[in-house]
């Protein structure tokens, strides 16, 4: 009876339950701190400061497209074997001239980062070559338009599933604000 007796006589600080309780809230506390310091200190890649700026050219990027099914282009991009170039193969009707610079714009879904933006020069009969500044690897949204920004081929690019991509000119329907698009990365 006299352990019990000091047991209970002992100041609250010296129990454990009341530290173990107390824990809970504590480690929220500093998990709080710890996600506030993240939040402010990285960015957020996923949003574009420029998003209305974006939304009122929609109708801009819609016309390229269609140029692109007017002209009836079509684009083959393949990886060099040691991942360090880029070839297009670019195709379109009879009577299009094709240019001596194409842009090609390769985006990460999620990291603007790693993005990559190339020149790529002719070497005769639509094929085209450029040096990419870091292998690629994982997904890819590709967007392959000729120096004057007339036309553009665009499409999603899955490295891993596909060693090659083909861009066929297709026209989008415009929903919203955004771009519906049927093309698979084939």
């Amino acid at each position: 009876m006299n352990t019990n007796l000091t047991e209970s006589s002992k100041p609250w600080y010296r129990h454990p339950w009341p530290w173990i309780l107390m824990s809970g809230p504590f480690i929220v506390v500093i998990a709080g701190l710890a996600t506030a310091y993240l939040a402010v200190t990285t960015s957020d890649g996923l949003v574009d400061d420029d998003y209305y700026k974006q939304g009122l050219t929609v109708n801009q990027v819609s016309a390229r497209d269609h140029m692109a099914v007017s002209l009836g282009l079509q684009a083959d991009l393949m990886q060099g074997g040691d991942g360090a170039q880029i070839r297009i193969l670019l195709r379109g009707k009879a009577d299009t001239k094709l240019p001596e610079v194409l842009k090609l714009r390769i985006a990460h879904p999620t990291r603007a980062g790693v993005d990559q933006n190339l020149l790529l020069h002719s070497d005769g009969a639509g094929s085209y070559t450029g040096k990419l500044s870091a292998p690629l690897t994982g997904r890819w949204h590709i967007v392959l338009e000729d120096e004057k920004a007339e036309w553009r081929l665009t499409g999603d690019w899955i490295i891993e599933k596909n060693a090659s991509l083909r861009l066929p000119a297709e026209a989008k329907a415009v929903v919203g604000l955004g771009v519906k698009s049927d093309n698979k990365g084939r």
